[in-house]
Protein backbone atom coordinates (compact mmCIF):
# COMPACT_ATOMS: atom_id res chain seq x y z
CA UNK A 1 0.00 0.00 0.00
CA UNK A 2 2.60 2.33 0.98
CA UNK A 3 4.43 1.76 -2.27
CA UNK A 4 1.53 2.52 -4.17
CA UNK A 5 1.00 5.91 -2.40
CA UNK A 6 4.67 6.14 -3.12
CA UNK A 7 4.16 6.02 -6.81
CA UNK A 8 1.25 7.90 -7.35
CA UNK A 9 2.64 10.83 -5.39
CA UNK A 10 5.90 10.46 -7.57
CA UNK A 11 4.05 10.58 -10.56
CA UNK A 12 1.81 13.83 -9.51
CA UNK A 13 5.09 15.18 -8.77
CA UNK A 14 5.90 14.85 -12.34
CA UNK A 15 2.79 16.09 -13.20
CA UNK A 16 3.82 19.13 -11.12
CA UNK A 17 7.39 19.96 -12.36
CA UNK A 18 6.12 19.75 -15.75
CA UNK A 19 2.66 21.91 -15.37
CA UNK A 20 4.60 24.39 -12.99
CA UNK A 21 7.84 24.43 -15.35
CA UNK A 22 5.74 24.95 -18.76
CA UNK A 23 3.95 28.12 -16.29
CA UNK A 24 7.15 29.40 -15.16
CA UNK A 25 8.50 29.50 -19.08
CA UNK A 26 4.63 30.98 -20.23
CA UNK A 27 4.84 33.85 -17.84
CA UNK A 28 8.53 34.50 -18.70
CA UNK A 29 7.15 34.70 -22.33
CA UNK A 30 4.17 36.40 -21.36
CA UNK A 31 6.61 39.37 -20.00
CA UNK A 32 9.05 39.87 -22.57
CA UNK A 33 5.48 39.98 -25.19
CA UNK A 34 4.60 42.69 -22.75
CA UNK A 35 8.14 44.45 -22.69
CA UNK A 36 8.60 44.04 -26.51
CA UNK A 37 5.48 45.62 -27.67
CA UNK A 38 5.54 48.34 -25.58
CA UNK A 39 9.09 49.31 -26.48
CA UNK A 40 7.80 49.21 -29.81
CA UNK A 41 4.82 51.08 -29.55
CA UNK A 42 6.92 53.67 -27.66
CA UNK A 43 9.56 53.89 -30.70
CA UNK A 44 6.76 54.23 -33.46
CA UNK A 45 3.94 56.40 -31.65
CA UNK A 46 6.10 58.33 -29.57
CA UNK A 47 6.38 59.36 -26.08
CA UNK A 48 8.08 56.43 -25.09
CA UNK A 49 6.89 56.66 -21.41
CA UNK A 50 3.35 57.28 -21.72
CA UNK A 51 2.69 54.98 -24.27
CA UNK A 52 4.92 52.02 -22.55
CA UNK A 53 2.64 52.31 -19.59
CA UNK A 54 -0.59 52.58 -21.51
CA UNK A 55 0.30 49.10 -23.00
CA UNK A 56 1.47 47.51 -19.84
CA UNK A 57 -2.08 49.11 -18.59
CA UNK A 58 -4.35 47.73 -21.50
CA UNK A 59 -2.55 44.61 -21.30
CA UNK A 60 -3.41 43.88 -17.14
CA UNK A 61 -6.75 44.90 -17.70
CA UNK A 62 -6.95 42.22 -21.22
CA UNK A 63 -5.67 39.24 -18.62
CA UNK A 64 -8.24 40.22 -16.57
CA UNK A 65 -10.76 39.63 -18.92
CA UNK A 66 -8.67 36.52 -20.37
CA UNK A 67 -8.72 34.70 -16.96
CA UNK A 68 -12.71 35.54 -16.76
CA UNK A 69 -13.38 34.20 -20.64
CA UNK A 70 -11.30 30.91 -19.54
CA UNK A 71 -14.67 29.52 -17.41
CA UNK A 72 -16.08 29.37 -20.48
CA UNK A 73 -14.34 26.37 -22.40
CA UNK A 74 -15.14 23.13 -21.16
CA UNK A 75 -11.70 21.28 -22.42
CA UNK A 76 -8.81 22.72 -20.78
CA UNK A 77 -6.16 20.26 -21.87
CA UNK A 78 -7.07 21.26 -25.62
CA UNK A 79 -7.98 24.87 -25.13
CA UNK A 80 -4.36 25.45 -23.61
CA UNK A 81 -2.98 23.64 -25.76
CA UNK A 82 -4.60 25.62 -29.12
CA UNK A 83 -3.75 28.72 -26.92
CA UNK A 84 0.00 28.52 -26.37
CA UNK A 85 0.36 28.16 -30.31
CA UNK A 86 -1.78 31.31 -30.43
CA UNK A 87 -0.10 33.12 -28.41
CA UNK A 88 3.94 32.13 -30.01
CA UNK A 89 2.11 33.11 -33.32
CA UNK A 90 0.76 36.57 -32.51
CA UNK A 91 4.07 37.07 -30.29
CA UNK A 92 6.20 36.12 -33.13
CA UNK A 93 4.04 37.95 -36.01
CA UNK A 94 2.53 41.15 -34.31
CA UNK A 95 5.44 43.65 -34.27
CA UNK A 96 6.10 42.78 -38.24
CA UNK A 97 2.23 43.00 -38.87
CA UNK A 98 2.02 46.11 -36.95
CA UNK A 99 5.16 47.67 -38.81
CA UNK A 100 3.63 46.48 -42.08
CA UNK A 101 0.11 47.79 -41.51
CA UNK A 102 1.16 51.19 -40.73
CA UNK A 103 3.56 51.44 -43.29
CA UNK A 104 0.71 50.12 -45.53
CA UNK A 105 -1.15 52.77 -44.24
CA UNK A 106 1.38 55.89 -44.37
CA UNK A 107 2.16 54.63 -48.53
CA UNK A 108 -1.57 54.50 -49.48
CA UNK A 109 -1.71 58.48 -50.69
CA UNK A 110 1.80 58.05 -52.64
CA UNK A 111 0.15 54.24 -54.34
CA UNK A 112 -2.82 56.20 -55.32
CA UNK A 113 -1.58 58.97 -57.04
CA UNK A 114 0.90 56.95 -58.95
CA UNK A 115 -1.76 54.55 -60.14
CA UNK A 116 -3.77 57.53 -61.49
CA UNK A 117 -0.91 59.49 -62.82
CA UNK A 118 -1.71 62.55 -60.32
CA UNK A 119 1.12 65.63 -60.57
CA UNK A 120 3.70 64.74 -58.39
CA UNK A 121 2.66 68.18 -56.00
CA UNK A 122 -0.47 66.80 -55.22
CA UNK A 123 -0.40 65.69 -51.84
CA UNK A 124 -3.73 62.90 -50.83
CA UNK A 125 -4.80 63.88 -47.48
CA UNK A 126 -7.60 63.74 -45.26
CA UNK A 127 -10.89 62.03 -45.08
CA UNK A 128 -10.23 58.22 -45.12
CA UNK A 129 -6.79 58.40 -45.51
CA UNK A 130 -6.12 60.20 -42.34
CA UNK A 131 -8.62 57.98 -40.83
CA UNK A 132 -6.81 54.32 -41.60
CA UNK A 133 -3.67 56.32 -40.58
CA UNK A 134 -4.90 56.94 -37.21
CA UNK A 135 -6.45 53.67 -37.07
CA UNK A 136 -2.98 52.17 -37.72
CA UNK A 137 -1.64 54.26 -34.58
CA UNK A 138 -3.94 52.01 -32.47
CA UNK A 139 -2.71 48.79 -33.62
CA UNK A 140 0.01 48.32 -31.22
CA UNK A 141 -2.82 48.68 -28.64
CA UNK A 142 -4.93 46.34 -30.35
CA UNK A 143 -2.44 43.57 -30.93
CA UNK A 144 -1.27 43.96 -26.95
CA UNK A 145 -5.21 44.11 -25.94
CA UNK A 146 -5.82 41.11 -27.67
CA UNK A 147 -2.43 38.78 -26.61
CA UNK A 148 -2.90 40.02 -23.04
CA UNK A 149 -6.25 38.46 -23.51
CA UNK A 150 -5.18 34.86 -24.26
CA UNK A 151 -2.12 35.52 -22.11
CA UNK A 152 -4.84 35.91 -19.16
CA UNK A 153 -6.77 32.74 -19.57
CA UNK A 154 -3.02 30.32 -19.14
CA UNK A 155 -3.47 30.42 -15.33
CA UNK A 156 -7.22 29.55 -14.94
CA UNK A 157 -6.85 26.82 -17.57
CA UNK A 158 -3.67 25.51 -15.99
CA UNK A 159 -5.66 25.28 -12.54
CA UNK A 160 -8.08 23.51 -14.03
CA UNK A 161 -5.49 20.82 -15.42
CA UNK A 162 -4.05 20.51 -12.42
CA UNK A 163 -7.09 19.78 -10.51
CA UNK A 164 -8.17 17.06 -13.27
CA UNK A 165 -4.79 15.13 -13.03
CA UNK A 166 -4.90 15.13 -8.87
CA UNK A 167 -8.56 14.24 -9.69
CA UNK A 168 -9.62 16.39 -6.05
CA UNK A 169 -10.12 20.07 -5.33
CA UNK A 170 -6.92 21.59 -4.40
CA UNK A 171 -7.02 24.03 -1.64
CA UNK A 172 -3.71 26.00 -2.45
CA UNK A 173 -4.09 25.35 -6.45
CA UNK A 174 -4.26 28.90 -7.57
CA UNK A 175 -1.52 29.58 -4.74
CA UNK A 176 0.96 27.26 -6.03
CA UNK A 177 0.43 28.29 -9.79
CA UNK A 178 0.42 32.04 -9.11
CA UNK A 179 3.66 31.57 -7.54
CA UNK A 180 5.50 30.10 -10.37
CA UNK A 181 4.00 32.41 -12.43
CA UNK A 182 5.70 35.34 -10.46
CA UNK A 183 8.56 33.47 -10.81
CA UNK A 184 8.62 32.93 -14.70
CA UNK A 185 7.74 36.77 -14.56
CA UNK A 186 10.67 37.49 -12.60
CA UNK A 187 13.44 35.43 -15.05
CA UNK A 188 11.60 36.91 -17.88
CA UNK A 189 12.23 40.53 -16.78
CA UNK A 190 15.99 39.47 -15.95
CA UNK A 191 16.23 37.98 -20.01
CA UNK A 192 14.73 41.34 -21.08
CA UNK A 193 17.03 43.39 -19.17
CA UNK A 194 20.22 41.78 -19.83
CA UNK A 195 20.08 40.41 -23.21
CA UNK A 196 16.93 40.90 -25.18
CA UNK A 197 17.00 44.83 -24.91
CA UNK A 198 20.27 44.42 -27.01
CA UNK A 199 19.51 42.87 -29.41
CA UNK A 200 16.96 43.18 -32.61
CA UNK A 201 13.54 43.59 -31.62
CA UNK A 202 12.50 40.84 -34.30
CA UNK A 203 14.79 38.09 -33.10
CA UNK A 204 13.76 38.56 -29.68
CA UNK A 205 10.49 38.38 -30.65
CA UNK A 206 11.53 35.04 -32.79
CA UNK A 207 13.01 33.57 -29.62
CA UNK A 208 10.96 34.27 -27.10
CA UNK A 209 8.17 32.38 -29.60
CA UNK A 210 10.52 29.58 -29.68
CA UNK A 211 10.53 28.94 -26.11
CA UNK A 212 6.83 29.53 -26.46
CA UNK A 213 6.53 26.92 -28.66
CA UNK A 214 8.65 24.06 -26.84
CA UNK A 215 6.67 24.86 -24.03
CA UNK A 216 3.41 24.19 -25.90
CA UNK A 217 4.90 21.03 -27.15
CA UNK A 218 6.29 19.05 -23.99
CA UNK A 219 2.56 20.07 -23.09
CA UNK A 220 0.98 18.81 -26.00
CA UNK A 221 3.14 15.33 -26.08
CA UNK A 222 2.58 14.97 -22.18
CA UNK A 223 -0.99 14.71 -22.17
CA UNK A 224 -1.68 14.09 -25.68
CA UNK A 225 -4.51 11.67 -24.81
CA UNK A 226 -6.28 14.38 -23.35
CA UNK A 227 -6.35 16.75 -26.42
CA UNK A 228 -8.66 16.91 -29.21
CA UNK A 229 -7.18 17.44 -32.66
CA UNK A 230 -3.38 16.55 -31.73
CA UNK A 231 -2.52 15.80 -35.38
CA UNK A 232 -3.50 19.38 -36.26
CA UNK A 233 -1.43 20.81 -33.46
CA UNK A 234 1.43 19.26 -34.61
CA UNK A 235 1.03 20.44 -37.97
CA UNK A 236 0.28 23.92 -36.56
CA UNK A 237 3.73 23.76 -34.58
CA UNK A 238 5.70 22.55 -37.83
CA UNK A 239 3.90 24.60 -39.46
CA UNK A 240 5.06 28.09 -37.16
CA UNK A 241 8.47 26.41 -36.10
CA UNK A 242 8.84 27.24 -40.21
CA UNK A 243 7.59 30.63 -39.92
CA UNK A 244 10.03 31.77 -37.35
CA UNK A 245 12.82 30.22 -39.45
CA UNK A 246 11.51 32.33 -41.83
CA UNK A 247 11.07 35.74 -39.79
CA UNK A 248 15.07 34.95 -38.54
CA UNK A 249 15.97 34.80 -42.37
CA UNK A 250 14.34 37.81 -43.53
CA UNK A 251 12.52 39.54 -40.26
CA UNK A 252 14.90 41.98 -40.12
CA UNK A 253 15.15 42.94 -43.66
CA UNK A 254 11.84 43.77 -43.91
CA UNK A 255 11.41 45.77 -40.39
CA UNK A 256 13.69 47.65 -42.46
CA UNK A 257 11.83 47.95 -45.43
CA UNK A 258 8.69 49.37 -43.52
CA UNK A 259 11.01 51.58 -41.60
CA UNK A 260 12.05 53.25 -45.20
CA UNK A 261 8.54 54.04 -44.77
CA UNK A 262 8.12 55.74 -41.83
CA UNK A 263 10.70 57.83 -41.97
CA UNK A 264 11.81 60.20 -44.50
CA UNK A 265 14.59 58.94 -46.16
CA UNK A 266 15.94 55.53 -47.03
CA UNK A 267 17.05 53.41 -43.49
CA UNK A 268 20.54 52.56 -43.59
CA UNK A 269 21.03 51.02 -40.27
CA UNK A 270 19.59 49.50 -37.09
CA UNK A 271 20.58 48.76 -33.98
CA UNK A 272 19.54 48.13 -30.44
CA UNK A 273 21.76 49.23 -27.38
CA UNK A 274 20.41 48.18 -23.75
CA UNK A 275 19.53 52.08 -23.38
CA UNK A 276 17.66 53.27 -26.68
CA UNK A 277 17.14 52.23 -30.76
CA UNK A 278 19.05 54.27 -32.90
CA UNK A 279 18.43 54.20 -36.57
CA UNK A 280 20.41 56.36 -39.60
CA UNK A 281 18.46 57.00 -42.52
CA UNK A 282 20.35 58.51 -45.65
CA UNK A 283 19.30 61.14 -48.37
CA UNK A 284 21.10 61.57 -51.51
CA UNK A 285 21.49 64.86 -52.95
CA UNK A 286 22.89 63.69 -55.89
CA UNK A 287 26.25 62.55 -57.60
CA UNK A 288 28.80 65.40 -57.02
CA UNK A 289 27.31 65.75 -53.22
CA UNK A 290 27.63 63.65 -50.07
CA UNK A 291 24.48 62.02 -49.01
CA UNK A 292 22.84 63.63 -45.88
CA UNK A 293 22.74 61.19 -42.68
CA UNK A 294 20.10 61.55 -39.98
CA UNK A 295 20.22 60.03 -36.51
CA UNK A 296 17.27 59.17 -34.42
CA UNK A 297 17.01 57.80 -31.15
CA UNK A 298 13.91 56.19 -30.11
CA UNK A 299 11.89 57.46 -33.39
CA UNK A 300 13.39 61.27 -32.59
CA UNK A 301 15.33 63.03 -34.95
CA UNK A 302 18.97 63.94 -32.80
CA UNK A 303 21.00 65.51 -36.27
CA UNK A 304 21.11 65.53 -39.48
CA UNK A 305 24.62 66.14 -41.11
CA UNK A 306 22.81 68.92 -44.05
CA UNK A 307 22.96 71.35 -40.57
CA UNK A 308 24.02 69.98 -36.98
CA UNK A 309 27.37 72.07 -37.61
CA UNK A 310 24.54 74.90 -37.24
CA UNK A 311 23.05 73.42 -33.78
CA UNK A 312 27.07 72.44 -32.59
CA UNK A 313 28.49 75.58 -33.39
CA UNK A 314 25.47 77.76 -31.24
CA UNK A 315 25.96 74.99 -28.75
CA UNK A 316 30.10 75.19 -28.09
CA UNK A 317 30.71 78.33 -29.40
CA UNK A 318 29.23 80.96 -27.09
CA UNK A 319 30.74 78.85 -24.25
CA UNK A 320 33.93 78.44 -25.16
CA UNK A 321 34.46 82.53 -26.33
CA UNK A 322 32.88 83.26 -23.05
CA UNK A 323 35.13 81.33 -20.91
CA UNK A 324 38.25 83.20 -19.32
CA UNK A 325 40.33 79.75 -19.93
CA UNK A 326 40.04 76.65 -22.15
CA UNK A 327 42.15 74.17 -20.35
CA UNK A 328 39.62 72.07 -19.03
CA UNK A 329 36.13 71.38 -20.88
CA UNK A 330 33.83 68.97 -19.33
CA UNK A 331 30.80 67.80 -21.82
CA UNK A 332 27.69 65.57 -20.58
CA UNK A 333 25.94 64.05 -23.53
CA UNK A 334 27.20 64.62 -26.85
CA UNK A 335 27.72 60.49 -27.71
CA UNK A 336 28.11 61.40 -31.56
CA UNK A 337 31.14 63.33 -30.96
CA UNK A 338 30.19 66.27 -32.69
CA UNK A 339 30.48 68.67 -29.98
CA UNK A 340 33.73 67.16 -28.86
CA UNK A 341 34.61 67.96 -32.55
CA UNK A 342 33.44 71.47 -32.38
CA UNK A 343 35.41 71.88 -28.56
CA UNK A 344 38.44 70.38 -29.96
CA UNK A 345 39.05 73.17 -32.14
CA UNK A 346 39.63 75.47 -29.38
CA UNK A 347 43.00 73.75 -28.57
CA UNK A 348 41.91 72.76 -24.71
CA UNK A 349 44.39 70.86 -22.90
CA UNK A 350 41.45 67.95 -21.80
CA UNK A 351 38.23 67.36 -22.49
CA UNK A 352 36.19 64.84 -20.17
CA UNK A 353 33.01 63.09 -22.28
CA UNK A 354 30.31 61.47 -19.90
CA UNK A 355 27.95 59.76 -22.28
CA UNK A 356 25.41 56.56 -21.06
CA UNK A 357 25.51 54.96 -24.27
CA UNK A 358 28.95 52.90 -24.94
CA UNK A 359 26.89 51.50 -27.71
CA UNK A 360 26.71 54.71 -29.02
CA UNK A 361 29.73 56.00 -28.79
CA UNK A 362 31.02 52.71 -30.48
CA UNK A 363 29.59 54.06 -34.02
CA UNK A 364 31.04 57.42 -33.97
CA UNK A 365 35.13 55.93 -33.09
CA UNK A 366 37.26 53.72 -33.48
CA UNK A 367 39.11 53.66 -30.28
CA UNK A 368 35.49 52.31 -28.89
CA UNK A 369 34.59 50.26 -31.37
CA UNK A 370 34.77 46.68 -29.60
CA UNK A 371 31.28 45.09 -30.56
CA UNK A 372 30.22 46.15 -33.83
CA UNK A 373 28.54 44.33 -36.57
CA UNK A 374 29.59 44.34 -40.35
CA UNK A 375 26.93 46.22 -41.18
CA UNK A 376 28.33 49.01 -39.47
CA UNK A 377 31.69 49.17 -40.85
CA UNK A 378 30.92 51.56 -43.89
CA UNK A 379 28.33 53.56 -41.76
CA UNK A 380 30.98 54.42 -38.94
CA UNK A 381 33.47 55.56 -41.38
CA UNK A 382 31.60 57.97 -42.64
CA UNK A 383 30.23 59.20 -39.02
CA UNK A 384 34.08 59.80 -37.99
CA UNK A 385 34.48 61.78 -40.45
CA UNK A 386 31.90 63.78 -39.85
CA UNK A 387 33.15 64.52 -36.00
CA UNK A 388 36.56 64.19 -37.58
CA UNK A 389 37.81 61.54 -35.29
CA UNK A 390 37.11 63.41 -32.53
CA UNK A 391 37.24 60.76 -30.06
CA UNK A 392 40.78 59.48 -30.81
CA UNK A 393 42.33 62.47 -29.92
CA UNK A 394 44.33 61.69 -26.99
CA UNK A 395 43.22 64.64 -24.85
CA UNK A 396 39.76 63.25 -24.87
CA UNK A 397 38.56 61.04 -21.72
CA UNK A 398 35.52 59.50 -22.15
CA UNK A 399 33.42 58.15 -18.69
CA UNK A 400 30.47 55.66 -19.45
CA UNK A 401 27.48 56.59 -17.07
CA UNK A 402 24.75 58.15 -15.75
CA UNK A 403 25.66 61.65 -15.45
CA UNK A 404 23.79 61.88 -12.64
CA UNK A 405 26.32 59.44 -10.77
CA UNK A 406 29.29 60.31 -12.85
CA UNK A 407 29.37 64.12 -11.25
CA UNK A 408 29.71 63.38 -7.88
CA UNK A 409 32.97 61.26 -8.62
CA UNK A 410 33.73 63.82 -10.54
CA UNK A 411 33.18 65.93 -7.52
CA UNK A 412 34.60 63.67 -5.08
CA UNK A 413 38.16 63.57 -7.08
CA UNK A 414 38.11 67.92 -6.81
CA UNK A 415 37.70 67.94 -10.52
CA UNK A 416 37.17 70.94 -11.82
CA UNK A 417 36.67 72.53 -15.13
CA UNK A 418 36.85 76.07 -17.37
CA UNK A 419 33.60 74.97 -19.83
CA UNK A 420 30.94 72.53 -19.01
CA UNK A 421 28.49 71.53 -21.96
CA UNK A 422 25.23 69.88 -21.68
CA UNK A 423 24.12 68.19 -24.46
CA UNK A 424 21.71 65.98 -23.55
CA UNK A 425 18.21 64.42 -25.36
CA UNK A 426 14.90 66.31 -24.62
CA UNK A 427 13.77 65.06 -21.63
CA UNK A 428 10.97 63.30 -22.94
CA UNK A 429 11.74 60.64 -20.82
CA UNK A 430 11.15 60.81 -16.35
CA UNK A 431 14.74 59.73 -16.13
CA UNK A 432 16.25 62.61 -18.10
CA UNK A 433 14.12 65.11 -16.19
CA UNK A 434 16.80 64.66 -13.41
CA UNK A 435 19.21 65.82 -15.45
CA UNK A 436 17.40 69.24 -16.02
CA UNK A 437 17.15 69.72 -11.95
CA UNK A 438 18.49 71.95 -9.63
CA UNK A 439 20.10 69.96 -8.15
CA UNK A 440 21.82 68.73 -10.98
CA UNK A 441 22.56 72.48 -12.05
CA UNK A 442 23.85 73.03 -8.75
CA UNK A 443 26.37 70.43 -8.57
CA UNK A 444 27.51 71.00 -12.14
CA UNK A 445 28.09 74.86 -10.61
CA UNK A 446 30.06 72.80 -7.83
CA UNK A 447 31.90 72.07 -10.88
CA UNK A 448 32.66 74.68 -13.09
CA UNK A 449 35.42 77.32 -12.34
CA UNK A 450 35.04 80.81 -11.02
CA UNK A 451 35.48 82.10 -14.25
CA UNK A 452 33.92 79.61 -16.36
CA UNK A 453 30.32 79.03 -18.14
CA UNK A 454 27.96 76.42 -18.39
CA UNK A 455 25.82 75.84 -21.58
CA UNK A 456 22.72 73.74 -22.06
CA UNK A 457 20.83 72.79 -25.15
CA UNK A 458 17.26 73.72 -23.65
CA UNK A 459 14.63 72.51 -26.11
CA UNK A 460 12.70 74.42 -28.81
CA UNK A 461 11.65 77.77 -27.33
CA UNK A 462 8.54 78.43 -30.21
CA UNK A 463 7.33 74.30 -29.54
CA UNK A 464 7.77 74.40 -25.95
CA UNK A 465 8.37 77.26 -24.52
CA UNK A 466 7.22 76.70 -21.31
CA UNK A 467 9.73 73.88 -20.94
CA UNK A 468 12.67 76.42 -22.20
CA UNK A 469 11.79 78.80 -20.07
CA UNK A 470 11.87 76.25 -17.11
CA UNK A 471 15.24 75.63 -18.13
CA UNK A 472 16.45 78.96 -17.51
CA UNK A 473 14.44 78.95 -14.31
CA UNK A 474 16.10 76.00 -12.96
CA UNK A 475 19.68 76.93 -13.46
CA UNK A 476 18.91 80.19 -12.01
CA UNK A 477 17.59 78.63 -8.80
CA UNK A 478 20.54 76.69 -8.67
CA UNK A 479 22.69 79.90 -7.62
CA UNK A 480 24.08 80.47 -10.85
CA UNK A 481 24.62 84.43 -10.96
CA UNK A 482 23.80 84.91 -14.80
CA UNK A 483 21.83 83.14 -16.56
CA UNK A 484 21.32 83.65 -20.19
CA UNK A 485 18.51 82.20 -22.77
CA UNK A 486 19.57 82.33 -26.77
CA UNK A 487 17.88 80.98 -29.80
CA UNK A 488 18.86 80.13 -33.60
CA UNK A 489 16.58 78.43 -36.56
CA UNK A 490 18.13 74.67 -37.19
CA UNK A 491 16.45 73.54 -40.36
CA UNK A 492 15.88 70.20 -39.65
CA UNK A 493 13.88 71.31 -35.54
CA UNK A 494 12.91 74.90 -36.32
CA UNK A 495 13.78 77.02 -33.57
CA UNK A 496 15.98 76.08 -31.14
CA UNK A 497 17.54 77.49 -27.71
CA UNK A 498 20.02 77.27 -25.51
CA UNK A 499 20.37 78.30 -21.35
CA UNK A 500 23.87 79.58 -20.46
CA UNK A 501 25.39 80.74 -17.42
CA UNK A 502 28.14 82.20 -14.79
CA UNK A 503 28.47 81.48 -11.45
CA UNK A 504 30.80 85.04 -10.98
CA UNK A 505 31.64 88.07 -13.19
CA UNK A 506 30.30 89.48 -15.61
CA UNK A 507 27.76 87.37 -17.95
CA UNK A 508 28.02 85.16 -20.92
CA UNK A 509 26.50 88.06 -22.91
CA UNK A 510 28.61 90.94 -21.95
CA UNK A 511 31.97 88.79 -22.38
CA UNK A 512 31.16 87.97 -25.82
CA UNK A 513 30.91 91.68 -26.51
CA UNK A 514 33.91 92.07 -25.54
CA UNK A 515 35.38 90.36 -27.83
CA UNK A 516 36.22 91.49 -31.23
CA UNK A 517 36.03 88.49 -33.28
CA UNK A 518 36.21 84.71 -32.77
CA UNK A 519 39.27 83.08 -31.50
CA UNK A 520 38.84 80.00 -33.81
CA UNK A 521 37.09 79.91 -37.37
CA UNK A 522 33.66 78.53 -37.52
CA UNK A 523 31.55 77.32 -40.51
CA UNK A 524 28.50 78.83 -39.87
CA UNK A 525 29.00 81.35 -36.79
CA UNK A 526 29.96 85.07 -36.32
CA UNK A 527 30.34 87.47 -33.72
CA UNK A 528 27.63 88.81 -34.99
CA UNK A 529 25.23 85.73 -35.60
CA UNK A 530 26.29 84.80 -31.50
CA UNK A 531 24.77 88.22 -30.38
CA UNK A 532 21.85 88.48 -32.04
CA UNK A 533 20.81 85.40 -31.02
CA UNK A 534 20.06 86.72 -27.31
CA UNK A 535 17.17 88.97 -29.12
CA UNK A 536 13.96 87.03 -27.84
CA UNK A 537 10.53 87.96 -29.21
CA UNK A 538 8.45 90.93 -27.85
CA UNK A 539 6.70 89.76 -24.73
CA UNK A 540 8.56 86.47 -24.35
CA UNK A 541 8.64 86.47 -20.79
CA UNK A 542 5.86 87.80 -20.18
CA UNK A 543 4.64 85.13 -18.31
CA UNK A 544 7.61 84.13 -16.36
CA UNK A 545 6.27 83.96 -13.35
CA UNK A 546 3.60 81.15 -14.06
CA UNK A 547 6.57 78.50 -15.10
CA UNK A 548 7.66 76.52 -12.72
CA UNK A 549 11.46 75.93 -11.56
CA UNK A 550 12.16 72.08 -12.43
CA UNK A 551 13.04 70.56 -8.38
CA UNK A 552 14.57 67.19 -8.13
CA UNK A 553 11.62 64.64 -8.25
CA UNK A 554 8.85 66.97 -9.52
CA UNK A 555 8.88 66.00 -13.05
CA UNK A 556 7.95 69.43 -14.36
CA UNK A 557 10.62 69.45 -17.54
CA UNK A 558 9.03 66.19 -18.51
CA UNK A 559 5.38 67.35 -18.07
CA UNK A 560 6.10 70.29 -20.03
CA UNK A 561 8.49 68.79 -22.79
CA UNK A 562 5.47 65.61 -23.48
CA UNK A 563 2.23 68.40 -23.24
CA UNK A 564 4.29 70.64 -25.82
CA UNK A 565 5.62 67.77 -28.40
CA UNK A 566 2.35 65.22 -27.76
CA UNK A 567 1.42 66.17 -31.26
CA UNK A 568 4.76 65.93 -33.01
CA UNK A 569 6.39 63.06 -31.30
CA UNK A 570 7.23 59.36 -32.76
CA UNK A 571 8.33 58.47 -36.25
CA UNK A 572 5.23 60.10 -38.21
CA UNK A 573 6.98 63.60 -36.85
CA UNK A 574 10.39 62.89 -36.48
CA UNK A 575 10.92 66.54 -35.15
CA UNK A 576 11.99 66.43 -31.43
CA UNK A 577 15.69 66.84 -30.72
Amino acid sequence: MSESIQAKRWLLLRHDIVLLGIMMVLAACGLIYEYLLSHYAGRVLGVMESTIYAMIGIMIVAMGLGAWCAKWFKSPFTVFAWLEISIAFLGASSILIIAGLIATTDKLPELISSTYNLPPDTVITGGVFEQLQSVSRTLPYIFGFVLGLLIGMEIPLIARIREQVYGIHLENNVGTIYGADYIGAGVGAFIWVSYMLTIDIILAATLTALLNIIAGSIFLFRYWKSIRFGKMLVIAHLLLLALLVLIVDSGSRWMSEFSNVLYRDQVVYQTQTKFQNITFTERSLGVTKQPVIDMYLNGRLQFSSQDETVYHSMLVYPAMLASARREKVLIIGGGDGLALRDVLEWNPEQVTLVDLDRGLVELYSNRFAISLDERSKGLRKRLIELNKGAFDDPRVEVIFGDAFIEIESLLSQQQHFDTIIIDLPDPSHPDLNKLYSDYFYARIRQLLSGDGVMVVQSTSPFHAKDAFISIGKTVKNAEFLHVEQYRQNIPSFGEWGWTIATKMGASAKSRLEQQASLVVNSPYVTRDILLGAFAMPAGFYQNVQEVKVNYLGSGVIYQYHTEAWQKDVGVFAPISN
